[in-house]
């Protein structure tokens, strides 16, 4: 797994190389300090993940990956924040942004998301979740959850985790067809928007903690 890393502090950049270089198969490809070079390293090295500060100077780690991916770039992004909030992560969630953790998190935790996306799921900072779930405690609320059938609530359990409807699917031992129509059912009777709004009721209603994708 090639990883670059971006951050305008240099002590900062060393110290995550010098924590991730000795981990099995991780390889830091690159560094970089601000936008320009991030895109150029991004180009040239072609990495399968960048671990991105969510500001870098006078510039946005999210504009960053916004341009990236324009760029055409396939490669995964984790930021970093010193501190949680309700838009940054949104908007990193509406980019497409595959992790974001505080930069308090501990080495095992960001060697744990590394894996999990190299996997092919998301991570995402309990903490972070911690805020959006407070903001939105409408959710509680929302629906009744009592009309879910068992199959139903079984489906909400694992969107809650982040499974696609291939994963749900597997998992329940019942066809991606049957799967679709327990989400429409599920999102119907709770009067949720989207996937992402049954994940986050399901943490909120405790059904699962904090894995939601």
């Amino acid at each position: 797994m090639n990883v670059i890393l971006v951050d305008d502090h240099p002590l900062i950049r060393k110290g995550l190389f010098s924590i991730l270089v000795g981990e099995e198969g991780l390889n830091i490809v690159g560094e970089a300090s601000n936008r320009r070079e991030a895109l150029a390293i991004l180009r040239s090295k072609e990495p399968d993940i960048a671990i991105v500060d969510l500001y870098l100077g006078g510039e946005s780690g999210l504009d960053l990956i916004a341009e990236a991916k324009s760029q055409g770039s396939v490669c995964k992004f984790i930021v970093l924040s010193s501190s949680p909030s309700k838009d940054n992560f949104m908007t990193a969630k509406r980019l497409g942004v595959s992790g974001f953790l505080l930069k308090e998190s501990v080495l095992e935790e960001l060697v744990h998301a590394l894996r999990m996306i190299r996997n092919g799921r998301n991570y995402y900072d309990q903490r972070i979740l911690e805020v959006i779930l407070k903001s939105q405690s409408s959710y509680l609320t929302r629906g009744e959850f009592e009309t879910l059938t068992p199959k139903e609530t079984e489906v909400l359990i694992e969107l809650g985790k982040g499974l696609s409807n291939k994963e749900i699917s597997e998992v329940l031992s019942v066809t991606e067809y049957t799967v679709k129509k327990h989400v429409s059912q599920v999102l119907a009777k709770l009067n949720l928007g989207d996937r992402t709004q049954a994940a986050l009721y399901a943490n909120a209603k405790g059904l699962v903690r904090y894995t939601v994708t």
